[in-house]
């Protein structure tokens, strides 16, 4: 299981939403490809990577610093927010992303997830962001009434790599992540997935390790690493990853 570090850009900084409100961010770098870095540097093996200007305006606004951070870094990137037709997956694929995540798309057009996989398979990872169970979507400014578990299965027959789940009432709030919808949404997926959303402590860290078994593979981890109440490194050998 992987310790995956976020890296959330708006107006070309690093920076971190409560619960993806866009009018209540903290900044903690005007750096987002110095902050990507880093966080190589400091041993992660997968970095997080959203464009929240492109996930509100619904195509991507920070692609130029995306890029950056891609050429920059020898550890695999996955990258989301406003990626919406098949051009910006082949830029960002052609650039060397591991992963791109389609989030909003995959519920307003599942076709098109069904296309990206065709055309660049093993590369595409659909987010899927829940509040109460249910998908929200736009950059969190809308919850839909579909169910998130609903939403998967109806992707897993598309060929995709896996999910990346977020339960948004947890998210950058450090209240814990809510390990029973992450597990119940792994286990009716049966693909992996990469649990976000809420990890405030390593004893937040030790707890989702037990859902291995599940098929949740990685933990997204930013507000905790930016206010330093929890060390990467710490959080890295709490798994035992070398």
């Amino acid at each position: 299981m992987k310790i995956i570090p976020a890296v959330d850009i708006k107006d070309g900084r690093c920076v971190r939403l409560s619960q993806g409100k866009i009018n209540q961010e903290t900044i903690y770098s005007n750096d987002p490809v110095s902050m990507a870095n880093h966080w190589d540097e400091e041993g992660a093996q997968l970095i997080h990577i959203v464009d929240l200007d492109g996930a509100f305006q619904g195509s991507p606004v920070n692609s130029k610093i995306v890029k950056d951070i891609i050429y920059g870094s020898s550890v695999d990137i996955q990258i989301g927010g406003g990626i919406r037709n098949l051009e910006t997956i082949e830029t960002y694929v052609n650039a060397g992303a591991y992963r791109v995540i389609l989030g909003t798309v995959a519920q307003k057009e599942p076709e098109f997830v069904e296309e990206a996989c065709r055309r660049f398979p093993g590369k595409i990872i659909v987010g899927i962001d829940a509040k109460n169970g249910l998908v929200a979507v736009k950059g969190w400014v809308e919850v839909s009434e579909q169910k998130a578990i609903d939403l998967a299965q109806k992707m897993k027959k598309y060929g995709i790599a896996g999910f990346i789940f977020t339960d948004i009432s947890r998210d950058g709030m450090l209240q814990g992540p809510n390990l029973e919808s992450i597990q119940s949404f792994a286990e009716s997926t049966q693909l992996p997935v990469i649990a976000s959303g809420g990890v405030s402590n390593l004893e937040d860290i030790k707890n989702l390790a037990k859902l291995e078994s599940y098929g949740v593979e990685g933990i997204i981890v930013g507000k905790a690493l930016y206010d330093k109440v929890l060390s990467f490194k710490e959080a890295r050998d709490t798994l035992h990853v070398s």
